[in-house]
Formats: C-alpha cells, sequence, structure tokens
C-alpha cells in the first residue's frame, strides 16, 4: 500500500453545492416509477445525513419514484427510537408530514425471525479454508423481509476502514446492515481469523469478498451513494453506481484520507472515544483503528468517560467470554464454538494480538479501558482499568518525540506505520 496519510487532503465539497451533486449523480432512469428503500447508518457513523437524506428525498422525488421508505442498517445495534431516526435525517417533526409525506422511518430487526426472508445458502470455500476448520463450507443467507416491497434498494452510506471487512461501506449495508446473524457471525468470525491488522484497510479481502456474493442472492434491484468524509462530516466525495462500484471509488478516497501514518510506534495511546460511540461495543474501534501504531508492551487507553454499557444486545455473551487474542478461542475452539461467533470476533479485535501457548495468554498491548464500567467488571471483561477522572487529555498532546500519542476523535481514522 501506498503511503496515503491525508498531509495534503482535497478539499472538501461545499454544503450548498451537494443537492447538485445528488441530483447529477442519481439518473432518473434508476428511481422513475419505483418503490425505494432508502438504507442509512445509525448513529454510529460520523455522515451528514441531515444534508444528504432531503437532497436524495427531493431527487427522487422530482424523477418520479412511486414512493420512499428509509431502513436503519442496524445490524445488531439497538434499535432507534422514531425522534432519534428524525434527528439523524435533519427532519423537523413539526413539518415531517408536509416535508416528507408518506416516507416511513423503519429499524431492521435482525433478531426477530418473522421480520426475516431466507435467500438461499452461499457456498464458501475459501472462508471454510482460512477459517482452520471453525467455519462450515456455507452458510444460509437471510435479510430483512421489506425487501420484498420495493423495486430498488438504494444505500446511502459512509466508507471507512473497516476491521472486519477491509473498509465499510457498499453491500456491508445490506450484511450485516440488514441481515439476519447467521451470516454476521460467518464473517465476522473470518475476519477475527485474519486478524484485525490484517485486514483493516485493505480493499480486497475474503470478507469483502462474502459479503459481494451474498448480496447476489438479492432479488431486488441494488445501487449505492457512497461518500467519505472528514472528521467534522464535510464530505471528500459522492460516489454513485452499483454498490460494488459506487464502494470501489468510496474506497479509493477513504484510502487517501482516513490512513494516517506515524514513523515509529508509541508505547502509550490515549484513544478518546467520541460520544456516538456509546458501548463499548462500538467504542472497541479505538482500539481496531489504533492497534498497528502500538509498541510491543505498549498501552492504548481507550477514554470514554461517557460511556456506561458493554452492549445492550451482546453483553451478556461479551461478559462470558471476556476479551482474548484470538488463539485463545482458536486453541479451545471446542469450548467456545458455540457462543456466538459475531462476540467471539468482537471480543478478539477488542483484545489485539497475541498469543496462547500452554494455558498462558500473551497479548501483544495493554487494552485499559476509562469509562463508567467498573473495575470490577473490567476485570471480568480482562481488561484494564482507570478512573477517568484522573485522566487529564491534555496531558497526552504533543508527547510523539516521547512515544506518547493522542487521538482526539478516535474510531475512523486509521493509524499505520510509515513501512507497513
Amino acid at each position: 500500500m501506498t503511503d496515503s496519510s491525508p498531509t495534503a487532503p482535497p478539499p472538501t465539497l461545499p454544503t450548498a453545492s451537494v443537492p447538485g451533486r445528488v441530483n447529477d449523480l442519481i439518473p432518473a432512469a434508476d428511481v422513475a416509477g419505483k418503490r425505494v428503500l432508502l438504507i442509512v447508518p445509525d448513529h454510529t457513523r460520523t455522515a451528514p445525513l441531515p444534508v444528504l437524506f432531503p437532497a436524495v428525498h427531493d431527487r427522487l422525488k422530482e424523477a418520479g419514484a412511486k414512493g420512499l421508505d428509509v431502513m436503519v442498517a442496524l445490524g445488531t445495534h439497538p434499535p432507534m427510537p422514531q425522534a432519534r431516526i428524525e434527528a439523524l435525517l435533519g427532519i423537523d417533526p413539526a413539518t415531517r408530514e408536509e416535508r416528507f409525506p408518506g416516507v416511513s422511518l423503519l429499524n431492521h430487526e435482525w433478531d426477530n425471525p418473522q421480520a426475516l426472508t431466507p435467500l438461499g445458502d452461499l457456498p464458501c470455500p475459501e472462508a471454510a479454508e482460512l477459517s482452520r476448520g471453525t467455519l462450515p463450507d456455507s452458510v444460509p443467507v437471510t435479510i430483512n423481509a421489506r425487501v420484498k416491497d420495493y423495486d430498488l434498494l438504494l444505500v446511502l452510506g459512509p466508507v471507512f476502514p473497516h476491521e472486519v471487512v477491509g473498509f465499510s461501506g457498499g453491500n456491508k449495508y445490506f450484511f450485516p446492515g440488514i441481515s439476519g446473524p447467521e451470516l454476521l457471525n460467518y464473517f465476522h468470525w473470518l475476519g477475527a481469523i485474519v486478524t484485525n491488522a490484517g485486514i483493516i484497510g485493505v480493499p480486497d479481502t475474503p470478507v469483502r469478498r462474502v459479503v459481494d456474493a451474498a448480496a447476489k442472492l438479492i432479488p431486488v434491484e441494488r445501487r449505492a451513494l457512497t461518500f467519505v468524509v472528514d472528521p467534522k462530516a464535510d464530505l471528500y466525495g459522492l460516489y454513485y453506481g452499483t454498490p460494488e462500484s459506487a464502494w470501489r471509488e468510496a474506497s479509493e478516497m477513504s484510502e487517501r484520507v482516513h490512513i494516517t501514518r506515524k514513523p515509529k510506534p508509541f508505547h502509550t495511546v490515549l484513544s478518546c472515544a467520541p460520544p456516538m460511540y456509546d458501548e463499548l461495543w462500538v467504542a472497541g474501534k479505538c482500539m481496531y483503528k489504533l492497534e498497528p501504531v502500538v509498541a510491543d508492551g505498549g498501552e492504548l487507553i481507550i477514554y470514554a468517560p461517557h460511556l456506561s454499557e458493554v452492549s445492550e444486545t451482546h453483553g451478556e455473551a461479551i461478559r462470558r467470554v471476556g476479551y482474548h487474542v484470538r488463539d485463545y478461542f482458536l486453541k479451545q475452539w471446542d469450548k467456545f464454538k458455540h457462543e456466538p461467533w459475531g462476540t467471539l470476533a468482537h471480543s478478539t479485535h477488542v483484545r489485539g494480538g497475541g498469543t496462547y501457548e500452554n494455558g498462558v495468554e500473551t497479548p501483544r498491548v495493554k487494552v485499559t479501558l476509562a469509562s463508567q464500567i467498573p473495575p470490577e467488571e473490567c476485570e471480568v471483561l480482562n481488561l484494564g482499568y482507570r478512573d477517568p477522572a484522573t485522566i487529564n487529555v491534555e496531558d497526552y498532546a504533543d508527547r510523539e518525540d516521547e512515544g506518547v500519542l493522542l487521538v482526539r476523535k478516535a474510531g475512523e481514522m486509521l493509524y499505520r506505520l510509515e513501512n507497513e
């Protein structure tokens, strides 16, 4: 991979130009006379949806779409109340019916079998081979049954480096965005086998190939309007086409602007979780994106004084298994194979690289959680604990020459070493 430090990023698009760009990008022929389901991210992604959603809505209306609804691609995240979806999209509740008449705002229901429809079994010989005997050679694929009510599925979402699939976005908004748990668990564990460090920021990955293959089973036309943003949610670029082509263009821009390279590793990293990461399930990204620049034996602190929950959905399973390196599970597979594989994958991604030999686990990095989660729970989770009140963020600033790195908004920008 070439040096892609964003030392001179391209200019962002003026906000006033966005509706015109959307109009130019979405051909009328793609949407005219069609019932459209717009699939969007939840609140855990930096995205200018209050700018983009009205522009897409107006373009579809102008181009003669028969109807538009919105579904939040929650994956396994908790459902969002209607008011929060309205805020996410920039909808004023007082004028919703006048401004966006007939638009339904829907949550995906990954754990409700009645809300899902089967698409068939997906052969995955490459995944089975890579999985060291832990994955079968095919997986059943299910998706939200509401897709059958539409003529076009339109993804509207950002692209960032991603710990499981390489770069997020594109067909990932279908799997796991609006899919059932089987494929989600399958490819998350596949990503864990490859490891976060081996997959994040890599465009062509075994997991991406599984996701793209699964998307071909969807019996509804698919399109995507992908985008790449800076930390303030200003747009570097918008890309439209098939989910595969629009994702590819966006991933090339993301590789250019979302990867920061450093000349040497750091013994201490303070990784500050933004408020949108309201559970450790998503705040784990503060480790994923920075693991490559932590020195062997170093410490990464996830600083999240606002965070009090491990995971509303997966907390019980996470507490049961704890956070461990990959080989801790691989070498005791009979003990752990009945746990949700997506949870095991999350566990390994947060804990990072390391070894498990002769019953002794040796993580490469010490991961410390500075949040409202108490020390006794951190001990159960197999994570270090720091009282966030004892941390002055500015004490970590401007000390890179000493081996100390401060990242004020962690979780989306990937850090790599210059020689890797």
